[in-house]
């Protein structure tokens, strides 16, 4: 993914709310289960992690990413940006 791409899914996160909000149990396998799920729906989610989460937002990224098979758009603060592709039918047309 190039950086002019990055940069336009960052533009559009920032009028997202946060989907999801990870806690102090982490990235349960329910919430790995659910962000999934969201998948189905749109193709660029942004997660929430609570400060009642021992774990770094940069590891609970890649974390979610690899589970998923999703991209780390970017990670600010303690919100995380994550895209993934729908290969039967794109709603994001990213610029080339």
């Amino acid at each position: 993914m190039t950086s002019k791409q990055r940069a336009y899914l960052i533009s559009m996160a920032n009028t997202l709310e946060p989907v999801f909000q990870i806690g102090k149990a982490g990235l349960s396998p329910e919430v790995t289960e659910a962000i999934n799920e969201a998948f189905n729906n749109r193709e660029l989610i942004k997660i929430s992690v609570l400060k009642s989460c021992g774990d770094e937002p940069r590891l609970m990224a890649e974390m979610a990413a690899e589970r998923t098979k999703a991209e780390v758009i970017k990670v600010i603060g303690k919100k995380i940006i994550l895209y993934k592709m729908d290969k039967k039918n794109p709603k994001i047309m990213l610029p080339r």
